[in-house]
């Protein structure tokens, strides 16, 4: 799995809520005193692209000189801690205590640096871009950037949904202590999309309709996010709201804070405590 580092700049109300549909998350108990819980779930991720084009180079030949920078944006992901003082079954609890945090801002985002395109069509060809997701599936239609010497259409976007995978790390300590234990929080979510930009040029001029790419003189894909990208977000604290030795469960929330599966138990305060 290729790591690359994530730039998580907020946001807000970029990207539509993730799927509620998810597969079913998993918890990997502390097996000694010492070793933090895990809770891993899989859901789909709303994620986008925005990207800008600069083109030099028209009349050279193999083709166009095509610069390409911006960002693949990411839905947000957030964890939510619930405390209680007893269990009454599977969903009914005693005194509930909530903390929620946010591990990756809604709209966080993965830059994309600039990097260069070579045509492959000389005389100022006509140019399209279309989107995939890293896999060779498109996530968008072909755009029509513009003709060469005219320059291309400064922006472009798409907008799709992506599986990800999200693991997160617990570690507790002071269970007796008053408001409630001190939790830590880390981890890392798995975007399985990636993103590929593919230009399609053309000598003749046919900006509407198409299909494009079927009749094109030449089409070159370039790699901006390989799929599996692995987003990781730093140890935050929390601060329990129940004393006196409560259960503890966990769930992820989507980038508008709605749970993505029902609360997992992960156990007592004292099984998970590492003190």
């Amino acid at each position: 799995m290729k790591r690359i580092t994530a730039v998580l700049a907020a946001s807000a109300g970029l990207i539509a809520a993730c799927n509620r549909e998810s597969s079913a998350p998993s918890i990997d108990a502390a097996t000694t005193s010492t070793t933090p819980v895990q809770y891993s779930q899989e859901f789909s991720l709303p994620v986008g692209a925005t990207t800008t084009t600069e083109v030099t180079g028209c009349d050279n030949s193999p083709g166009p000189y095509i610069t390409i920078s911006g960002a693949m944006k990411l839905g947000g992901l957030g964890a939510a801690l619930t405390f209680t003082n007893n269990v009454k079954g599977t969903h009914t609890y005693g005194t509930t205590s909530h903390v929620d945090v946010t591990v990756v801002p809604n709209g966080g985002s993965i830059t994309i640096p600039k990097q260069p395109v070579r045509g492959g069509v000389g005389g100022n060809p006509f140019i399209w871009i279309q989107f995939e997701d890293g896999k060779g599936q498109a996530v968008s239609n072909e755009i029509f950037l513009g003709r060469c010497v005219q320059g291309l259409k400064g922006n472009q976007s798409a907008d799709w949904a992506s599986i990800a995978r999200a693991l997160a790390t617990l570690a507790v300590s002071d269970c007796s202590n008053s408001p409630g234990p001190y939790i830590t929080l880390d981890g890392d979510m798995v975007v399985k999309s990636g993103l590929d930009a593919v230009f399609i040029f053309a000598n003749n001029d046919n900006p509407v309709g198409g299909p494009h790419r079927a009749a094109a003189d030449a089409v070159v894909k370039v790699s901006l996010v390989p799929p599996g990208t692995d987003v990781r977000f730093n140890k935050q604290p929390s601060q329990g709201g129940v004393g006196g030795n409560p259960w503890i469960w966990f769930n992820f929330l989507n980038g508008s804070g709605t749970p993505l599966a029902d609360p997992a138990l992960l156990g007592r305060c004292n099984q998970l405590s590492n003190s």
